[in-house]
């Protein structure tokens, strides 16, 4: 029996793959028109849809050759998209773009039409022209057009940076929505891992990042053996060939290793599924990209901050915990899951733009904006890892700054980075921040 981390994984190749939805394109397009050419002769056809078989053969030879040069055209601008990807965005960008549906019913769609003209053209015959589907061939060639231009419009649109924050951060706090609504009606409030020693590990066979795990099925299969599964790496974690990823905590029969290792995948690269902290990664690498000296575009980095900002402020408002406890239906404790701190996310949104952007009098000004924004917004209990913050941004522009000038612009909120203003958004007032060791 196939388990969920392998099925898991044959998800995460199909929605990937670039060859599987074309394939059932192609295999559609055949039966298509072998139903068309059926229909051949149908007293029901309009005489305007006659052909002769010249007309016929024409048509559907140009149909041929102008699905494969679109065909070839929708691959350069694949190369194209990868190129831009790892050149000016982010790398991990790529596993998003593979999955576009747009992309692949445009793929589907031109390899359809050519199965389909393609087997129509065996039908013909002086006595015997497919006149339907001669019909059906121009309709298709027209469908695709349509979605050709549709395609060109969406990723010259999309391919900008800002654009792709916004996807990428829209999936990441998609996926923080829907875990803290699952951590409000499985989490035990208060309830703490369990003490003492495991009874049992689970170790891994071989090497992977964790992508995903099966949370009911982990809670329904410590239920089973009454004991509690307690995950030994976050999400996201790289885990070597036989580290402990699992401890268990019982004095019933243990569970199977491998019926635990089945409900957690491993793979390649992290997902973001249940992962979100993998999509402010993905925001941060391009934003530290334009800042890099070969690119050197601070404004990019300045809009990417911006859905940077959208992002915390999500976070920020769910309430974090460093462990959940994950109760069964009749509420006792089964599984217990590591948790991401609210000062892990604040670390990796600002960190290492702080240390690429310090000499970007814009990017200082829209980080303390960032920060001053959150520090008036989050509840109590996000505060002090924003001060903190806000004291290590003051150390750098003080560092970074000599004159006394430049410091004092630098040092200034402003949530454009320049040209928007001074205490937007309920912003600290300038100077040092609490704790800051401003000069």
């Amino acid at each position: 029996m196939m388990s969920w981390a392998t099925r898991f994984r044959l998800q995460q190749y199909a929605k990937a793959s670039l060859w599987i939805i074309p394939l059932l394109g192609l295999v559609l397009g055949v039966a298509l028109a072998e139903a068309a050419a059926a229909a051949e002769g149908a007293s029901w056809l309009p005489k305007t849809w006659d052909y002769s078989a010249t007309t016929a053969s024409s048509v559907l030879s140009s149909v041929v050759g102008s699905m494969v040069a679109l065909l070839g055209f929708v691959v350069t601008i694949g190369v194209l998209v990868i190129q831009q990807a790892t050149g000016t965005l982010s790398p991990r960008y790529m596993r998003l773009w593979y999955r576009d549906r747009l992309q692949k019913a445009v793929l589907a769609t031109f390899i359809g039409t050519f199965a389909f003209a393609y087997t129509l053209l065996r039908s013909i015959e002086e006595n015997s022209v497919p006149n339907l589907g001669v019909t059906l061939a121009g309709v298709a060639v027209s469908a695709s057009l349509l979605l050709l231009l549709i395609y060109l419009n969406r990723f010259t649109h999309n391919l900008r940076p800002v654009a792709i924050a916004d996807i990428v951060g829209r999936l990441g706090e998609g996926v923080v929505d829907r875990a803290s609504a699952h951590a409000r009606r499985s989490v035990l409030p208060g309830a703490t891992p369990p003490a003492g020693a495991p009874t049992g590990r689970v170790r891994s066979e071989r090497g992977g990042v964790i992508q995903a795990i099966n949370v009911p099925g982990m809670v329904s299969l410590a239920t089973r053996h009454d004991c509690v599964l307690v995950l030994a790496a976050s999400i996201g974690d790289f885990v070597p060939p036989g580290s402990t990823v699992v401890e268990i905590h019982g004095s019933a029969p243990l569970p199977d290793s491998d019926r635990v290792t089945g409900l957690l995948a491993l793979g390649a690269e992290r997902t973001i599924e249940q992962d979100p902290a993998f999509a402010l990664r993905i925001l941060v690498d391009i934003a530290i990209r334009a800042l890099s000296p070969a690119v050197n575009d601070p404004t990019t980095a300045i809009q990417v901050l911006n859905h940077i900002e959208t992002f915390l402020y999500t976070v920020g408002r769910v309430g974090l915990r460093s462990s959940y406890v994950l109760a069964n239906d009749r509420g006792r404790p089964r599984l217990v899951l590591p948790g991401r701190s609210w000062e892990d996310y604040l670390q990796l949104a600002v960190t290492e733009i702080r240390d690429y952007g310090v000499s970007s009098v814009q990017v200082c000004r829209r980080l303390r904006a960032l920060l001053g924004g959150l520090l008036a917004a989050l509840p109590q209990e996000c505060r002090p890892a924003l001060q903190v913050e806000l004291s290590l941004l003051d150390l750098a522009v003080d560092t970074e700054y000599g004159d006394t000038p430049r410091r004092a612009a630098a040092r200034t909120a402003d949530p454009q980075g320049i040209g928007g203003g001074r205490h937007r958004r309920d912003a600290p007032p300038d100077g040092p921040a609490p704790g800051s060791t401003g000069r």
